[in-house]
């Protein structure tokens, strides 16, 4: 199963709240919290997830996102033999 395919799952819309507002407001916190990673409960890993979260309504988060991803792929297609 492809990367992009288990972020599909993961983030199926019926995981999420149903309004933007709702969305938006967990994606927010999401991030908010992986900033605070350095906490015992919390961790960096709630950074990416909030932004794919984010990337769902707003179209700049999605194109931050996309790029990040495409470079992160090339950057790993590269180092393996």
């Amino acid at each position: 199963m492809t990367l992009h395919m288990r972020m599909r799952r993961v983030f199926h819309r019926d995981n999420l709240p149903k309004s933007r507002a709702g969305r938006i407001a967990v994606g927010a916190l999401l991030v908010l919290g992986g900033s605070l990673g350095f906490l015992p409960i919390l961790g960096f890993w709630m950074i990416p997830v909030g932004l794919a979260v984010l990337a769902i309504d707003l179209p700049g988060v999605r194109r931050f996102t996309r790029k990040a991803t495409v470079t992160v792929l090339r950057w790993w297609r590269k180092r393996r033999p």
